[in-house]
């Protein structure tokens, strides 16, 4: 098995159906009332007139793409499995899969640059900024930095993206995703000399999420390593949820014919999948932060 991993499912909601489509859409609704939701509402003795409730329509539209590969399974090689007790279509199988799976680690982290579609960690759309500097106002990268100084950075994070949201109780970040390497200091690195507590347990009791009855999951992944601004090492922060983010299977993978091609000695079974790029439904609820 070849050596690889994906959390593309871990990190991101994924919507199923909606077939072939050659694009995804969605409709963005704003409301106003006349002279505003505070004093324009209070109604004066002997008034004739009501505010009156509005809405602005847009639309955003998203990239789909097809995803297709062919298994080839010869004719003598299939007669020879029989003997063994192999299922070549089983092996084959899985090897489909694992290149969706890589596939779609691609398409959720980082998008399909030749198709101009980008990612969890590089929409140019969000806003990125460098966390704080150490007590000593030399280094960024937490390496240098006290668990004090790192949950500061976790913490003024979270802060932004609620403020960003209008303190939504519902945008409140639930999700960081940052390279391996950080996620591996800051889960084996003791608070103090003295403490059995890593870091990781000490920011994951103490962040703002937490104290606001949210569970923010900490994960690591290799896609966050060099992609930030100077190819520093980049903390994605965002709510993990489908009414702010997500990616459609429109079509989910599926072998969709198999005939024999006798030129080749072998059969073909064709596999396709509809996706969409990752759909970015309010860039206020993810932020960048880079130098970590």
């Amino acid at each position: 098995v070849p050596l690889t991993s994906f959390t593309y499912a871990r990190d991101i909601p994924i919507k199923t159906g909606g077939g072939w489509v050659d694009h995804t859409s969605n409709l963005n609704i704003d409301y106003g009332v006349t002279g505003g939701s505070s004093n324009g509402l209070v109604q004066a003795s002997g008034a004739n007139a009501s505010p009156l409730v509005q809405m602005n329509l847009e639309k955003d539209t998203y990239k789909t793409h097809v995803f297709n590969t062919t298994m080839r399974i010869s004719f003598v090689d299939m007669m020879r499995a029989q003997v063994t007790g192999r299922s070549l279509d089983k092996l084959l199988s899985d090897g489909v899969r694992l290149c969706y799976d890589k596939h779609m680690d691609a398409n959720v982290y980082v998008g399909m640059s030749n198709y101009g579609s980008s990612g969890l960690v590089n929409n140019a759309n969000v806003t990125a900024s460098t966390v704080a500097y150490d007590s000593t106002n030399t280094y960024t990268d937490w390496a240098h930095k006290t668990p004090q100084e790192i949950l500061n950075d976790i913490n003024t994070a979270i802060n932004a993206v609620w403020a960003a949201a209008g303190y939504d109780l519902r945008a409140m970040p639930n999700h960081i995703i940052l390279p391996h390497e950080q996620f591996n200091y800051i889960a084996t690195q003791p608070v103090s000399a003295l403490s059995e507590k890593s870091i990781l347990t000490y920011l994951q009791e103490n962040n703002v999420a937490a104290k606001n009855n949210v569970d923010l999951v900490i994960a690591g992944v290799p896609w966050c390593k060099g992609a930030g601004t100077g190819s520093s090492d980049r903390m994605v922060v965002y709510v993990h949820h489908e009414d702010f983010i997500a990616v459609e299977e429109l079509a989910p993978l599926s072998r969709v014919m198999t005939s024999p091609s006798p030129a080749d000695q072998a059969y073909d079974s064709l596999y396709m999948a509809n996706l969409s790029e990752v759909e970015f439904f309010y860039t206020q609820t993810i932020r960048y932060y880079d130098g970590i």
